[in-house]
C-alpha cells in the first residue's frame, strides 16, 4: 500500500488548494486530519478545497476526518470544500455532515 501524497498550494485569493493522490486509508487518518486542522486554524484562508480528483478511496476514520475540518472550518470563518469527490465518496461525506453546496462534484458550477 502506497502511502499517499498531498500536493498543496495557495492561490491568489488566498484559497488553499489540497490534493491529495492515491487511496487515503486508516493508516493515512492522522497525516490528513493534521494537515485540515493545521490549515484551518494556523493558516486561516478564506477557502480550503480538498480535490480529490485523484482518490478513488477515502476510508471511514478520513471521511469523519473530512466532516469534521468543515465544522472546524465554520468556527474558524473558513470555507471548506471538496471537490470532484467519486460518486461513492460523495454519498459518505453528505451522510457524515457535509452539506451538498459544499461537495463539487464534475460537471457542478464552482
Amino acid at each position: 500500500m502506497r502511502t499517499p501524497a498531498f500536493e498543496v498550494r495557495t492561490e491568489r485569493d488566498g484559497t488553499v488548494i489540497i490534493r491529495p493522490h492515491g487511496d487515503i486509508e486508516t493508516n493515512h487518518a492522522m497525516q490528513l486530519r493534521q494537515l485540515l486542522v493545521h490549515t484551518v486554524r494556523k493558516i486561516r484562508p478564506p477557502r480550503i478545497v480538498l480535490d480529490l480528483t485523484a482518490v478513488c478511496r477515502l476510508d471511514a476514520l478520513n471521511v469523519g476526518a473530512v466532516a469534521a475540518a468543515y465544522a472546524l472550518g465554520e468556527d474558524h470563518q473558513v470555507a471548506v470544500y471538496v471537490h470532484n469527490p467519486a460518486s461513492h465518496i460523495a454519498a459518505r461525506l453528505f451522510a457524515a455532515g457535509l452539506p451538498l453546496p459544499q461537495l463539487r462534484q464534475p460537471g457542478t458550477a464552482a
